[in-house]
């Protein structure tokens, strides 16, 4: 049997190598404060290309400076930040990999903002600072942040983008009951709760054609908060608007205990894909090649979103490869490095 970790994937007029991605994980290294790709990110995420990840996100990067999480985030609320991403997704491509980016406002957990903003003023936990509620006018100025982020990611040259509207950040934090306690038409029910999203994504549909993702939250983990059922809901609206996959996480809206354990995610994926008839990105604790066979050959979810394991091993591809006894097409340069998978399937 053919590893279907390994075959590829069409999202619109984009075709994956493989079913590997790697996930946005923040870098936390614009040393300069400004937003501005660094030598940092031109060889960390090339390095994943060579190493055969199929679809390469690029971590979550602000669409306005006040949307940070932190002083030393990736950027694109300026043209001045095109360049070094249009150079960064060039080097991504050099390797056979196609390049995605994941746009995000920070919302309430933007740590180096003197006021950030929330759709309510209520803080993340103690000790945290107390959000300004977003008035009307914030509300668009930041949907327009987000279109002209879409743009500037159009010229970059990104194949994907994916709006990140999980781990409490603004998007999230308009959907969760537990953060949003406005009375105007963006909350007071799950409708309005889901407008400022559903306004995002037709804002960035006016400048991007492409596959369009959307990482979630699934659970709150909070008896009041959102679920899993919550999700599918709002999956089947984001697919009528034309989204092409929710990449499933969960959590971090409100502190909460949560029992972490491999592929503990997954069911998220896996319930979200079979109700609302959407593709799905599986993640969290994806360690193994195994492991991602199993989520693909019952058709729990489309794509394996890897995050960690990547930062422990740029080349997890080829781990993954030698495990499904599978003979995974090496980089040139590498053949004497990897031809012990020469044995495996020919």
């Amino acid at each position: 049997m053919e590893a279907k970790l390994f075959t590829p994937y069409t999202i619109k007029d984009l075709t994956l190598k493989n079913r590997i991605v790697m996930s946005p994980m923040c870098m936390y290294s614009c040393e300069n404060r400004d937003g501005k790709v660094m030598d940092w990110h031109r060889i960390h995420y090339p390095t994943r290309a060579v190493g055969q990840v199929g679809l390469v996100i690029v971590e979550a990067t602000a669409v306005m400076p006040e949307g940070r999480i932190s002083d030393y985030d990736l950027g694109i609320w300026s043209d001045e930040h095109v360049d070094g991403l249009k150079e960064l997704v060039k080097l991504i491509h050099a390797q056979g990999a196609a390049a995605g980016i994941q746009i995000a406002h920070a919302g309430r957990k933007a740590e180096d903002t003197d006021e950030p903003l929330a759709p309510s003023a209520i803080p993340f936990e103690e000790g945290m600072k107390t959000p300004k509620e977003m008035a009307k006018e914030d509300i668009e100025r930041t949907i327009f942040a987000f279109k002209e982020a879409a743009r500037r990611a159009k010229e970059a040259g990104f194949d994907l983008i994916e709006l990140h509207g999980a781990h409490g950040y603004l998007i999230n934090e308009f959907l969760s009951p537990l953060t949003n306690q406005r009375t105007d038409e963006y909350g007071g029910n799950a409708e309005n709760r889901y407008r400022f999203l559903e306004e995002v994504i037709n804002a960035v549909k006016e400048e991007w054609e492409g596959p369009l993702f959307v990482r979630i939250s699934a659970s709150d983990y909070h008896e009041e908060g959102n679920t899993p059922d919550t999700y599918v809901n709002y999956a089947k609206k984001m697919k009528e608007q034309g989204v092409d996959l929710i990449d499933c996480s969960s959590g971090a809206v409100v502190p909460a205990k949560i029992n972490v354990f491999p592929s503990y995610q997954v069911p998220f994926a896996d319930k979200i894909r079979k109700e609302a008839g959407i593709a799905t990105g599986a993640v969290g604790m994806i360690t193994t090649g195994g492991q991602a066979e199993e989520i693909l050959q019952n058709d729990r979810a489309d794509l394996i979103f890897v995050g960690r394991e990547l930062l422990r091993s740029p080349y997890w591809a080829l781990t993954a490869a030698k495990e499904l006894n599978y003979n995974i097409q090496s980089p040139v340069q590498y053949e004497r490095g990897w031809r012990v998978t020469k044995f495996l399937k020919k």
